[in-house]
C-alpha cells in the first residue's frame, strides 16, 4: 500500500528511516525556544518527489499538538532519547532549532545501487521507532539521497525507493503512517565531493527529520 504526501507531493505507506552526514550538532538546551518550523516544512515540501495515489490527507493531522516553550522541552527530551538509544550505532543525531536530524550512512543501510535495507540494520531502525512511538507529538520526514554515479533519473528513483523502504519498516514497527512523509532528492543535494570515493559514500544516505507538530 502507498501513502500520499501533503502539499501535492507523493508519500508512501509503510514506515521510514533516515540518513545524513552533514550538519552541526548543537548541545544548547532548547526548552525556551519554540521557534517556528514553517520554513522547514515548506522547504521539504517544495523539493521532494515520489510515488503516490489519489488519496490526500494532511500530514500529521491526527497528532497531538505542541505550543510555545513546550515544543523546546519536548524536543529536548526526544533528542536525548535518540542519543541514548542510538549510541554506538553509527547514526549521528543533530539538533537543528526545534527539529532533530538523524544522519544514517547509506553504506550501513543499503548495498550500493540497492533499495532493500540490509538485515543488520533492522535493530537500529527498531531503536528509532521505539523513540518515535514514545514521543507521538512529532512527525517524520524520510529523505533519500544518492551520489552522482549513473543516470540522474535512475538515482532519483533509487532515492525515493530507499526512503520508502525505511518508511515501510518503521510502519511495521507500529509507527503511525500518518506521521510519515517520504521524499527523494536523487543526486541533487550532495554533501561530499562526488569525484572521490569518500565523497560519494557521504552522498549515499537517508536523512530522518523529526519535526514537532505545532498547535
Amino acid at each position: 500500500m502507498i501513502l500520499t504526501r501533503p502539499f501535492n507531493k507523493p508519500l508512501i505507506t509503510t514506515v521510514v528511516a533516515t540518513v545524513l552526514f552533514s550538519g552541526c550538532q548543537s548541545t544548547m538546551n532548547n526548552t525556551q525556544s519554540g521557534a517556528a518550523i514553517g520554513a522547514v516544512i515548506g522547504a521539504i515540501a517544495g523539493k521532494g518527489t515520489g510515488d503516490h495515489d489519489k488519496k490526500r490527507y494532511v500530514w500529521g493531522a491526527a497528532l497531538g499538538a505542541l505550543a510555545g516553550s513546550a515544543i523546546g522541552a519536548y524536543m529536548d527530551k526526544q533528542e536525548q532519547a535518540f542519543r541514548d538509544e542510538l549510541a554506538d550505532s553509527g547514526v549521528e543525531v543533530y539538533r537543528e532549532g526545534d527539529s532533530i536530524r538523524l544522519s544514517i550512512p547509506g553504506n550501513i543501510t543499503f548495498a550500493i545501487g540497492q533499495a532493500d535495507i540490509v538485515t543488520d540494520f533492522y535493530p537500529v531502525l527498531e531503536d528509532v521507532a521505539k523513540v518515535l512511538n514514545r514521543y507521538e507529538k512529532t512527525k517524520l520526514s524520510i529523505e533519500g539521497h544518492t551520489d552522482s554515479q549513473g543516470d540522474a533519473q535512475y538515482n532519483q528513483t533509487l532515492s525515493i525507493q530507499r526512503a520508502n523502504s525505511v518508511a515501510n519498516y518503521l510502519i511495521s514497527t507500529q509507527v503511525e503512517q500518518s506521521r510519515l512523509q517520504t521524499l527523494g532528492f536523487g543526486e541533487t543535494q550532495a554533501i561530499g565531493d562526488n569525484s572521490s570515493v569518500e565523497g560519494r559514500k557521504q552522498n549515499r544516505r537517508v536523512e530522518l527529520r523529526v519535526i514537532p507538530n505545532q498547535a
